[in-house]
């Protein structure tokens, strides 16, 4: 019974474990302080060129500062 569990489970069990490896990778990426910072700096190389509006830098500054302060808690 238990191998006829595990054979109709599969996909399930598999689609869950692709989705759980997704979502830890995005997690890292979304939360790599060395990205943050490194998306920072484009920003303000592309606002120093003129490729964006004070207020777009503001709105994703922002945000990136945000998840950076949402880092060092969650390392607290």
């Amino acid at each position: 019974m238990f191998l006829l569990d595990d054979i109709l489970l599969a996909p399930i069990k598999g689609v869950k474990w692709i989705s759980e490896k997704l979502r830890d990778v995005a997690d890292k990426e979304l939360f790599d302080p060395e990205k943050i910072h490194e998306e920072l700096m484009t920003l303000q190389a592309k606002l120093d060129m003129g490729e964006m509006t004070e207020e777009e830098y503001g709105i994703r500054e922002k945000d990136l500062l945000e998840r950076l302060s949402a880092l060092r808690k969650k390392e607290e």
